[in-house]
């Protein structure tokens, strides 16, 4: 497969991953939906992912890149699968609003599954350049990593935000630094 074709995908990746992660902190800043333990563990699933995509938009395709990918897919579709294990009985309405008919943590799995299909498929069809010492980094690849860092940031704060220095707990219902100043 063309690399010029492998370079696009990896960018068109993480933009696809970052835009998920994104759509989580929107439902948890402007929906005021917290997450809970699980699904902070599925965005960690999804920072590692992007974390792997990244490494290949800055250093060109490798293997060890793509196998951060998977093992980041893997991590976060068990704790999606867990979480969908936790809801499966009868009237049980879930953690959240859904979103088109299915939990955030229900499309977790599933997009952490479509990721694992496409990187084995890619792993199949790439083909590992001899020379990567002229690998060149496009405007569009820089400015996806640059969204990505922000966006990870966005967690990382909103999370310290919401937990402080302990324990998220089960089913959080208000951010732990807003309310030191309530008090």
């Amino acid at each position: 497969m063309n690399n010029q074709l492998i370079n696009r995908l990896n960018i068109l990746g993480l933009l696809g991953i970052t835009a998920i992660l994104l759509m989580g902190s929107i439902i948890q800043l402007v929906f005021h939906e917290l997450p809970c333990p699980l699904c902070l563990l599925q965005r960690v699933g999804f920072m590692m992912v992007m974390f792997g995509f990244m490494l290949n938009i800055l250093w060109g395709p490798q293997q060890p890149h793509y196998g951060i990918i998977l093992l980041g897919a893997l991590f976060g579709a068990t704790a999606a699968l867990r979480q969908v294990s936790l809801h499966l009985l009868p009237n049980d309405l879930g953690y959240g609003s859904p979103l088109l008919g299915m939990h955030y943590y229900t499309w977790a799995f599933v997009i952490f599954v479509m990721t694992i299909i496409g990187v084995a498929v890619l792993l199949c069809l790439w083909r590992q350049e001899k020379n990567t010492t002229n690998y060149r980094i496009k405007n569009i690849g820089k400015l996806a990593c640059y969204l990505a860092i922000i966006v990870v940031l966005i967690n990382i704060i909103s999370t310290f935000i919401m937990t402080g220095p302990h324990v998220t707990p089960a089913d959080p219902h208000s951010y732990w630094l807003l309310d030191q100043f309530k008090k």
